[in-house]
């Protein structure tokens, strides 16, 4: 593995003959050390052309020369990816050592190509970058003789030697992944049905942290649209899907819930009307937000060195808790081991959570309109007593409560259609008596899709969003803590004709703040109209590169296509 300098430069120089579009997801630059000794590698470089099944699977060894191994201050990973033609979004799953590390969905390309280049902090992976392992990216992409675009991607990582000023990173003894353990594609798992795999951990364990990974796929990407089985009847036909809009992933332990996430509603650069999402991808369709949970009421129980049931699931607000398919899950856990190395011992004390969110729908139905609204409230507390090998006493309590409310409005037979949707919650884990992880959210979700003109030669409709990531997370005491304030407003139009052409325009005007437990600071405030940057600022202690010049693409009114609640295909 050669050292390189990242290509995102001369990637753009050698398109710049063309209108290339330059996308983007707005966010923090990571927080790296901005002196000292620095080591870049290319990890991949791949095109994914017909590349269904046929993932990128390379060999990796980690750098020799930025300090010791797994010394390092921080690791950032840079993607960079280049296409031009037609084609639909697709998502990408980076697994490494068997463990998901980064998903990520790419934007939708023009005829005169895009570009964009996302640097991802990996630092709370680095006992995974510390050996050598597997490296993998599958993104399944199928080229036909209408859809031609291909993405030309390259992947590099850059180590930060640790210095005085810029020490170790924290980081745990080991990480342990929740997946399907194949090595030869990514390693994520398709729910429903329910994931399931033995974990064993070390005897002297005495701090577990999870990480998940959940996004809805298929039938179930438009999750928040999807109606309560009881009142689909009320819809006009393919009008959206059943399950309902709830959506809690869970995680247990031999069987018991040991904590759960109320995911955030991520909207792929192909949804719904793809003209408002560049040149300015929706929150979190580069990079995914992932949900961090504490485990370690559960030390005493993995620490008799056998294996333990871990699941993964998604349930509704349905009767059965059923939904459509499909999710894509995995997950990780953060292990932190007592030096000693005895067995640690202690237990659960007091364990109060139910299997599933309490949950209510009502509706109300009259003449052409039909408004539904599904309630959930999940509350959980466990409290346990973990004694280390060394004679350190642990109380631990872990409490999550968190709400969510979806309401539906389907108004004039359904031509017009609402979303209000709000999911808010408090995570937090203390250590005797310290605070260890922290996750306060709040993910409100304001959806209008309007049919203008709907005949037999074009359909028109007129769309806005109103999409807010407000999250304050400290994932683990030793993995650094954020405070992100986003919002986004879109609108824009979008027409179909018979002939198949696809018409769309968009406006989208972008807030961002970010502030982190090191006193990092970052804020950027941009606007778009018709693919073109309209306004761009940024402010902050993190905002030491020049925002880049963006340009025009040529045929960017054009799309691809559509993708529709219920199934329904613009193209």
């Amino acid at each position: 593995m050669r050292a390189f300098v990242p290509l995102a430069g001369v990637l753009l120089a050698a398109l710049s003959s063309a209108q290339v579009l330059v996308d983007f997801q707005v966010a923090e630059p990571p927080p790296v050390p901005n002196s000292g000794q620095q080591c870049t590698m290319l990890i991949l470089e791949r095109t994914f052309g017909n590349s269904y099944g046929d993932p990128e699977i390379v060999e990796y060894s980690p750098p020799t020369d930025c300090g010791a191994v797994g010394s390092w201050a921080a690791v950032t990973l840079n993607f960079t990816v280049t296409s031009n033609g037609t084609q639909y979004d697709r998502l990408g799953i980076f697994t490494f050592q068997n463990t998901e590390i980064w998903r990520t969905s790419t934007p939708e390309p023009t005829t005169d190509g895009i570009i964009w280049t996302y640097t991802k902090d990996v630092t709370r992976y680095i006992p995974l970058f510390d050996k050598p392992g597997t490296f993998i990216l599958e993104l399944d992409n199928i080229v036909t003789s209408t859809d031609t675009g291909e993405y030309a991607t390259t992947l590099y990582a850059t180590f930060y030697a640790s210095s005085g000023e810029y020490p170790t990173a924290g980081q745990s003894n080991m990480i342990v992944p929740i997946s399907t353990m194949l090595n030869n594609t990514g390693d994520e798992a398709s729910v429903p049905p329910a994931f399931s795999l033995n974990v064993t951990l070390p005897q002297n364990t005495v701090e577990i942290y999870a990480e998940l990974y959940a996004s809805g796929n298929g039938d179930e990407e438009f999750w928040y649209y999807n109606t309560a089985d009881e009142y689909l009847g009320y819809l006009p036909p393919g009008t959206t899907y059943g399950g309902g809009p709830f959506r809690e992933v869970r995680l247990l332990v031999d069987g018991q819930v040991a904590g759960v996430a109320f995911p955030y509603a991520v909207i792929f650069t192909g949804g719904i009307n793809p003209a408002v999402w560049r040149p300015i991808t929706s929150y979190g369709a580069i990079d995914l937000p992932t949900y961090f949970l504490d485990l370690t009421p559960f030390a005493p129980v993995f620490a008799d060195g056998l294996p333990h049931n871990v699941t993964l699931d998604v349930a509704s607000a349905e009767t059965n808790h059923t939904l459509n398919q499909n999710w894509y899950v995995s997950g990780l856990l953060q292990v932190v081991t007592d030096p000693s190395g005895k067995q640690t011992t202690g237990s659960i004390t007091a364990y109060d959570a139910q299997p599933y969110a309490i949950t209510e729908t009502t509706a109300s139905i009259g003449g052409a309109d039909v408004n539904i609204t599904v309630k959930a409230q999940r509350s959980l507390k466990i409290e346990a007593t973990i004694v280390s090998g060394s004679g350190t006493t642990n109380s631990v309590v872990f409490q999550q409560s968190m709400d969510f409310t979806n309401t539906q409005y389907y108004l004039d037979d359904a031509n017009t259609q609402n979303v209000a949707q709000i999911s808010s919650g408090s995570v937090i884990s203390t250590h005797n008596g310290v605070s260890v992880l922290t996750d306060n959210f709040d993910y409100p979700l304001y959806i209008n899709f309007s049919a203008l003109v709907d005949n037999d030669t074009v359909a028109s409709y007129y769309t806005t969003f109103d999409h807010s990531y407000n999250r304050q997370l400290v994932p683990a005491p030793f993995i650094l803590g954020s405070d992100i304030i986003e919002r986004q407003q879109t609108a824009g139009y979008l027409t179909l004709l018979t002939t198949g052409l696809v018409t769309a325009n968009g406006t989208s005007n972008n807030t961002f703040s970010y502030i982190d437990t090191r006193g990092n600071t970052y804020a950027r405030d941009v606007n778009a109209a018709y693919d073109v940057i309209t306004y761009d600022e940024q402010s902050g202690s993190l905002a030491t590169t020049p925002l880049p010049t963006f340009s025009l693409a040529s045929n960017a009114q054009f799309i691809p296509g559509a993708r529709l609640p219920g199934g329904r295909v613009c193209a």
